[in-house]
């Protein structure tokens, strides 16, 4: 296995932002040809998903939609105020998988690997490996 980290700055509390082109930009840089790359993020108020890469609007949807499903409350007990964030990022998760092959994600048309901050802004890590 191995393995490189990338950072990722966010700018607003809840963001969708697109890495698809980081990672991909990790796999060209380190030759990983044919195996399956890991993307996992180390933070415990952020996630990763793929999900449609093609409209803005989809990710601009996804935020709200957290927000509205899951809203910063007065009601949480965790005394930092921000278990909204926590419980969003085990929702959505910690780590997702893709398929590499001849150097390429093998993603759908329209998906795209997007980190999920729900805590922001803030400068955060991406741990990315590989695995042939």
């Amino acid at each position: 296995m191995t393995t490189t980290e990338i950072l990722v700055t966010t700018q607003r509390r809840t963001q969708f932002l697109s890495i698809t082109t980081d990672i991909a930009g990790v796999i060209a840089n380190n030759n990983w040809l044919d195996g399956v790359v890991t993307v996992f993020v180390p933070h415990t108020t952020a996630g990763i998903t793929i999900n449609e890469n093609a409209d803005p609007d989809v990710a601009r949807d996804m935020e709200s939609f957290s927000d509205e499903l899951i809203p910063q409350s007065k009601k949480f007990r965790h005394s930092e105020g921000n278990s909204d964030a926590h419980i969003k990022a085990s929702f959505y998760g910690s780590s997702v998988q893709v398929i590499v092959r001849n150097g390429k994600m093998w993603l759908g048309t329209w998906q795209g690997i997007y980190f999920c901050e729900f805590d922001g802004p803030r400068d955060r890590k991406v741990c990315v490996a590989f695995t042939s």
